[in-house]
């Protein structure tokens, strides 16, 4: 989108502070709020120091003064980011997302009721669509990586994309769930992105023709003397077929393995730490969540399955659209000696989010931790540099040349 535990998931990323209003005489008294506000509050104490007068005057004057210049939106159906509901609901959703936007932090977003739904949508993996992860990256809206076997893919958008416009609305200081709103719509329907890409001397338009979106999860094959697993997201659900995957490995007796990480934006935290435990010894970090002096640091660790010894060789490609839990498992097997990383530096999510309930049906997804590689140093923002980078051409792309792979093959075989 979510999360089985509060450090359960890791969006790209597509994702929280609790909504406390206080301080100064006039927000000791509960009654002087909105009726809306003080629900919202519920049992919180509001905040010493903070003076909310001009919040309640702006609040004042709204009541008093304010005559729409056009009917508002008031069905579902509607494109707009206004979040529906009550003129007094509206105005609360508003200054959550202000406090969420205040923050400057891309993955810290309010979901109000409508993005809400969409949000847990996502989690079922079966939406309609065009099939990609998206972040905000230095204040523009990026493609985290198009899914596997989805319109953006086919459509022939890539990690690291910059999508300026929306069909004609310009993207520039859009929140990232009206950009979700925006791009997504229903089967059969068309959304037109105009995308900056690097290496292209203007941004050219592409047209996307949403589908129902099925999250691919993982792949195997075998490529003469080395095993292959493309593994495209994690889910719930990726232990288990990674499991088997290895498995496959094994009962092939072969020695030589590539794990394909290109393309996968994430998922659960949970996966990446039983995926790594099959190649780690007990009690190895795996990776450490820092709460910056919030609450005590986490450290994961391998479950100790490894199964596999010296004779492994192996070799995981990574490219832009490798993130947040890719990053995790990338950057756990490098660091022990396990891996070697071909392709290109990844995406850099070195953060964690949480969605925290702020009513019934809206939600607040917040960072509050960042990721430690086991070496102790954060997740670059710039990505993990591979090992042996290789880059892909237009060209290479359009002619179907997979370079990366080839190098993968080459180092692994060598080894």
């Amino acid at each position: 989108m979510q999360e089985q535990s509060k450090a359960a998931l890791i969006i790209g990323g597509a994702f929280l502070l609790i909504l406390g209003f206080g301080g100064g005489y006039m927000v000791a008294d509960r009654s002087a709020m909105p009726a809306s506000v003080a629900q919202a509050l519920g049992g919180e104490t509001p905040p010493e120091g903070v003076d909310l007068t001009p919040l309640w005057r702006a609040w004042k004057t709204i009541d008093e003064r304010f005559v729409p210049a056009s009917v508002p939106p008031t069905d579902a159906s509607s494109t707009s980011p206004v979040p529906l509901g009550t003129p007094e609901e509206r105005r609360v959703y508003g200054m959550i997302q202000g406090l969420a936007d205040a923050l400057g932090d891309p993955y810290t977003f309010y979901l109000p009721p409508v993005e809400q739904k969409q949000f847990e949508e996502d989690l079922s993996g079966n939406f309609e669509g065009v099939g990609m992860e998206i972040a905000i990256r230095d204040e523009i809206l990026t493609v985290v990586a198009p899914l596997k076997g989805t319109p953006a893919e086919r459509a022939g958008l890539k990690p690291n994309d910059r999508v300026l416009k929306i069909n004609d609305t310009e993207t520039r200081g859009m929140d990232i769930t009206t950009a979700v709103s925006r791009i997504r719509g229903p089967k059969g329907s068309e959304v037109t992105l105009l995308v900056a890409r690097e290496g292209w001397e203007e941004a050219r338009d592409i047209k996307v023709t949403r589908d129902v979106i099925n999250i691919p999860i993982l792949e195997t094959e075998t490529k003469d003397d080395v095993f292959v697993i493309s593994l495209h997201n994690f889910t719930a659900n990726s232990p288990l077929l990674f499991r088997n995957a290895l498995r496959e490995f094994v009962d092939s007796g072969k020695n030589k393995l590539i794990v394909d990480l290109r393309g996968n934006p994430g998922g659960y935290l949970e996966a990446a730490v039983d995926m790594a435990s099959w190649f780690l010894p007990s009690g190895k970090i795996v990776v450490t969540e820092d709460y910056g002096g919030n609450r005590d640091n986490v450290d994961h660790r391998s479950r100790g399955y490894n199964i596999f010894n010296e004779n492994l060789d192996m070799v995981i490609l990574v490219d832009k659209g490798s993130a947040s839990a890719s990053e995790i498992l990338a950057g756990a097997l490098r660091h022990h000696g396990v891996a070697t990383l071909v392709g290109t530096a990844t995406f850099g999510k070195g953060s964690v989010q949480e969605l925290v309930p702020i009513t019934e049906l809206t939600g607040l997804k917040i960072t509050v931790a960042r990721w430690l590689m086991p070496g102790g140093d954060q997740i670059p923002h710039d990505g993990i540099v591979p090992d042996t980078e290789v880059k892909v051409t237009e060209e290479d792309a359009k002619e179907g040349r997979d370079l990366q792979m080839e190098k993968a093959l080459e180092l692994v075989r060598g080894m």
